[in-house]
């Protein structure tokens, strides 16, 4: 998710999507621990994405 696509989302949109990443992000590390998933990018990709949206969701709600 882009950067950009992050700013135009509102606070009940970006709480969502919050949720959501942060359990598919459990799900791959969790499948990665298992067996190597097949690209361990995904993992670190997703872990920047769910920081992204923290920092954009503390902002607007400040």
């Amino acid at each position: 998710m882009k950067n950009a696509d992050i700013k135009k989302l509102n606070a009940g949109d970006l709480q969502n999507k919050l949720t959501e990443l942060k359990a598919e992000y459990l799900k791959t590390k969790l499948a990665h621990r298992i067996s190597p998933v097949e690209n361990p990018i995904q993992i670190r990709d997703l872990r920047r994405t769910i920081a992204r949206l923290e920092t954009e969701l503390s902002a607007k709600q400040q």
